[in-house]
């Protein structure tokens, strides 16, 4: 049986040709996770989506799907009103719900009777989120990962960004996890997106890859803050080439204190993050760290959380987890991570 023309399958949704896609479901559910590029105009709010609900289960289905119809015509109607009558004819809108239903195919419905060539993504949201995790499981399995290992305040996010700009393949987890993956990796001014949608950004990332050549990321733990990278991306980044980056300590203090000076203007949000580790560290090494923050003792802040902490974290996690870590890794030396030192040992990178 042939699928009507207006439907479009998930299946072909990368190759398809349209002028916007369209998420019309709900605020909230767009903010979990969504379609990269698309657009929301919610045919139900989120109070209206909570209101149907409720009346689906207290009610009868019968009376909720009058109010629901009542309420997602209005929201069309200010939608084209709003956002659609500048849209000329040749105008083809993909829209797609949770399950291509009846929300997203209400808005087709209307769209196509005005006579824009609107479409609906069949299975809508759900079979898009089947096809991301069905991906993940075998797409990063494709790649020759080049993974950049070295102690914190190497400069390793830096340089894989400097790859980047040199022309190099990478995939910036930490960028795309909002998090620069330790007890004090939060960034105070971006909360981590969803699990679902670090996935969706992921995806769409390792799509925009050439299998035919290296890919450069940074050594990471299987989660990243709250986030957990997946299993098949993990498993070939610790199959890969290893290059290390080594920084004399003196340095790496002076980059951390560049990298990380948000926390000089807010000690107090520090000392809470530094608290986490009493359980590890004991007592009574937090609480001298946290008055070397609270009194603008930077660097010695910084130079015992190397020597104590994360120094001998790192040695024990990477040996542990990155099969080329140890005597096969190739090693690059950096002397200095001025913005110009980190462009040299990107290129020496890259020139390998």
């Amino acid at each position: 049986m042939n699928r009507p023309t207006h439907l479009l399958s998930v299946d072909d949704l990368a190759d398809a040709s349209f002028s916007d896609l369209i998420d019309v479901r709900s605020p909230a559910e767009f903010a979990e996770d969504h379609i990269p590029g698309a657009i929301n105009r919610p045919v139900l709010s989120n109070e209206e989506r909570a209101e149907i609900g409720t009346m689906y289960k207290q009610v009868s289905p019968f009376e909720a799907t009058k109010r629901g119809a009542a309420l997602v015509a209005r929201n069309i109607a200010r939608h084209i009103e709003e956002s659609f009558l500048d849209q000329p004819k040749t105008w083809r809108p993909l829209v797609y719900c949770w399950r291509g239903g009846q929300r997203s195919g209400a808005m087709v419905s209307i769209l196509r009777q005005v006579g824009w060539n609107a479409r609906q993504l069949a299975g809508g949201y759900k079979a898009y989120r089947q096809r991301v995790v069905a991906e993940l499981a075998e797409l990063p399995r494709r790649f020759d990962f080049r993974v950049v290992c070295g102690a914190t305040g190497s400069g390793k996010s830096r340089i894989l960004q400097e790859i980047g700009r040199l022309g190099g393949q990478i995939v910036d987890l930490e960028a795309l996890a909002c998090h620069k993956g330790s007890v004090l990796g939060m960034l105070p001014d971006r909360p981590q997106p969803s699990q679902k949608m670090f996935e969706s950004q992921l995806l769409q990332a390792l799509r925009g890859l050439d299998a035919g050549r290296p890919v450069y990321v940074e050594a990471e733990s299987r989660k990243i803050g709250r986030l957990q990278v997946p299993e098949a991306m993990i498993e070939t980044m610790r199959a890969g080439r290893c290059i290390g980056i080594e920084v004399p300590r003196a340095e790496r203090v002076a980059f951390l204190l560049r990298d990380y000076d948000y926390f000089l203007n807010d000690p107090a949000w520090l000392n809470g993050r530094l608290a986490v580790l009493k359980d590890l560290r004991g007592g009574a090494t937090v609480t001298r760290w946290q008055d070397y923050a609270s009194t603008g003792r930077w660097p010695e802040l910084v130079e015992e959380l190397l020597t104590q902490h994360y120094d001998p974290l790192y040695a024990r996690s990477q040996r542990h987890n990155y099969e080329e870590f140890g005597e096969r890794r190739r090693v690059v030396a950096a002397d200095s991570l001025s913005p110009a030192g980190i462009v040299a040992v990107a290129a020496e990178i890259l020139a390998s």
